[in-house]
């Protein structure tokens, strides 16, 4: 036996140095919030000593618009958006928890009423009475919460490729989020993390490959391993999912935009569907050749839509004083 001992303490020893070798350290903070937290960003103060990232731009006057991001994502998702809409609307986007600057949750709670609560308290802190709130794939989910849960707060909701649809995705997906999910397998790799897994991940994404510049692959990779983030991630995935009963999205009555990448593979096209058959007030914007980020893939057509949509419903700083139109509609983009 006392070789079998020695091979396995040899073998142990050799794993050991390869996963301090090959492991991805952690990001420096300070050099983070240097690249990614510049000014118009603020490390908003909410729940006592904890602080989100959080970027709030355009008249203080306009009607606001709240942007939550996606699954790995972070607020500069939105940055196309933002720029379009800043002139006619105060935006305001922030990293959710477990993502970018904001880091990991002290109570690592992940699950989506913790979500759905920190809308609440974000909007809170900046006196933010009514919003139309904007949500893309785990965004959407916190957003379609969010107005189950509050919708006395709302003049509308915006579901852009979103979660929470109790639709079976298929095919492959995203090799990154496999991984993540996957029992033991998820830490492993959620410590070596290589920058090649991120463009592959963000690649498989999307549609429109012009949207996987280095810049964004160096931006997701940087801010996936932000202090904290790893962690949470693994926490995150391994919380069970909620899905949407269909009586509470026929009970929302909001002025609601659902807007779908045709081509998505991670949440796929029929989930649009579903919340169009049940949602009462509701309009659609679909996007050939288009994957799961609209807002990105497709920024000009989707922001012209999104404005367009809030006009004819009455919530665009020019249609104030007009009265909204009722029921639904459809857009032709």
């Amino acid at each position: 036996m006392t070789w079998m001992v020695r091979i396995l303490g040899a073998l142990s020893i050799a794993l050991i140095a390869a996963f301090f070798i090959l492991r991805v350290p952690d990001t420096d903070p300070e050099e983070m919030v240097a690249k990614y937290g510049a000014p118009p960003s603020q490390m908003l103060a909410i729940d006592n000593d904890r602080r989100v990232h959080v970027r709030d731009e355009g008249p203080r006057d306009a009607p606001v618009i709240v942007l939550l991001h996606g699954s790995n994502a972070d607020l500069h998702t939105w940055q196309q958006w933002t720029d379009a809409l800043t002139n006619e609307y105060r935006v305001i986007r922030f990293d959710q928890r477990g993502h970018g600057l904001t880091g990991a949750a002290p109570d690592d709670d992940y699950t989506l009423d913790s979500f759905v609560n920190d809308v609440r308290t974000v909007a809170d802190t900046l006196q933010i009475e009514r919003f139309t709130l904007v949500g893309n794939s785990m965004g959407g989910a916190v957003a379609m919460g969010y107005a189950i849960a509050h919708p006395d707060r709302l003049d509308a909701l915006v579901l852009v490729d979103a979660g929470g649809a109790p639709i079976t995705k298929k095919g492959d997906g995203n090799l990154a989020f496999r991984l993540a999910a996957m029992p033991g397998i998820g830490n492993i790799m959620s410590q070596f993390l290589p920058r090649s897994l991120i463009e592959k991940s963000l690649s498989q994404s999307v549609s429109n490959q012009a949207v996987v510049t280095q810049a964004a692959v160096d931006r997701y990779w940087e801010l996936a391993r932000y202090p904290g983030n790893r962690a949470a991630t693994r926490q995150r995935f391994s919380t069970p999912r909620k899905t949407f009963d269909a009586a509470a999205i026929e009970g929302v009555r909001i002025p609601t935009l659902v807007m779908w990448g045709e081509e998505d593979t991670l949440i796929p096209y029929e989930a649009a569907g579903w919340y169009m058959e049940h949602l009462p007030n509701a309009t659609l914007a679909s996007y050939r050749g288009i994957g799961h980020l609209p807002m990105e893939e497709a920024s000009e057509a989707s922001v012209a839509d999104l404005k367009n949509w809030l006009e004819n419903t009455g919530l665009s700083a020019r249609s104030r004083t007009k009265e909204p139109p009722v029921g639904p509609s459809v857009l032709t983009p």
